[in-house]
């Protein structure tokens, strides 16, 4: 995984496990919520301010030479999340290094990776699908805007609270202006290896990541689009267990439209998706905003369309049951002369005048 957040994902987030540690800091640790192979996330309390919260810090038992390496990714995520104050991007409270533990103070969050979520068949309508990804285009539009560009948009990575409540996490392998390792190699090779993984994950690279060429925020747009994929259609958009097979797919090949592998998807959202995945940055959407605004059209005319349909199907009911009912039919014949004679009293009056 590219990240501790992604590490502890194996684990439920309601896990009680027992911690290793009982303080990181000022923070008292209360229970371990994940455990990946570098690290652990727990659930702590924050004295000073009297509110859980959770920490992020690498597993006492992993050496100094692997803390090491992951520790500029670390640093990063503290920074790029850092800079960000949004309601569908997960908070960082604080970031330190103290007395040798390195650690990541956050939103503390009750919910379920949208990636656990996926496992069951289309579990979302396709009106609560878009409406997830509406939220995640803005909070990426705000993002871009503060110069992050999060490169690794995926499941995982978005987390769903209350209310199909959707909050970005984990931006280890973000690209933030002023980042401490930009001249480095790590930067945009979609080949450089953490863990033994791609920087990023094959299955939602853009084709530029999967073939080593410049990335900017149309990658993020690619990757969101690929989640919105598997949202409607119940199916990542390419699938093999060779990765240089699927590099190769993501490159080259477009995937059949979401209408088409799922015919309840409504052609227009089908639309959004595909132009989200062009292989080509130009005939994407230009910003995640343009996104999130087509979504957010898309919702209002089918709320618009619902609304001119209700009333029509309201009075149909109501005429069936009328129809079935001996003491409705008797209302409708007492209601019917009333309202003939008031008719005739009406036309009787206007003769008299």
């Amino acid at each position: 995984m590219s990240t501790l957040e992604s590490a502890a994902t194996e684990f439920s987030a309601t896990a009680q496990i027992a911690p290793a540690i009982n303080r990181v800091a000022r923070f008292h640790i209360l229970r371990e919520l994940g455990r990946g192979s570098i690290g652990s996330v727990y659930l702590a309390h924050d004295p000073v301010i009297d509110r859980d919260i959770a920490i992020k810090t690498f597993s006492p038992k992993i050496s100094s030479a692997t803390k090491k390496q992951f520790e500029q990714q670390f640093i990063n995520e503290a920074r790029a999340a850092g800079r960000l104050s949004h309601p569908n991007i997960v908070t960082i409270f604080d970031a330190a290094n103290e007395n040798g533990t390195t650690y990541i103070a956050m939103e503390y969050l009750q919910g379920r990776e949208l990636s656990k979520i996926l496992k069951k068949d289309l579990p979302y309508t396709c009106d609560d699908a878009a409406t997830i990804v509406w939220k995640v285009a803005e909070a990426l539009d705000y993002a871009h805007k503060n110069g992050v560009v999060h490169r690794d948009i995926k499941p995982a990575n978005i987390f769903i609270v209350a209310d199909n409540q959707p909050k970005l996490v984990d931006f280890g392998i973000a690209r933030i202006p002023n980042r401490l390792a930009e001249k480095t190699s790590l930067d945009d090779a979609p080949n450089t290896l953490f863990h033994n993984n791609l920087l990023g994950t094959p299955t939602y690279m853009s084709p530029e990541q999967a073939t080593g060429r410049q990335v900017d925020l149309r990658t993020d747009i690619y990757s969101l689009g690929a989640v919105m994929y598997e949202l409607l259609a119940g199916r990542k958009p390419f699938q093999s267990k060779n990765t240089d097979k699927l590099l190769q797919l993501i490159a080259f090949k477009a995937p059949p439209p979401p209408h088409e592998v799922n015919p309840k998807v409504p052609a227009e959202l089908s639309r959004i998706v595909m132009r989200a995945m062009s292989k080509r940055p130009e005939k994407r959407y230009q910003d995640a905003n343009e996104m999130a605004l087509d979504l957010k059209r898309y919702l209002i005319k089918g709320k618009r369309d619902r609304k001119q349909l209700k009333m029509p199907l309201e009075i149909a009911d109501q005429m069936d049951d009328a129809s079935n009912d001996p003491s409705s039919r008797r209302r409708l014949y007492w209601m019917g002369c009333i309202a003939l004679i008031g008719a005739i009293a009406v036309v009787g009056l206007n003769f008299w005048r």
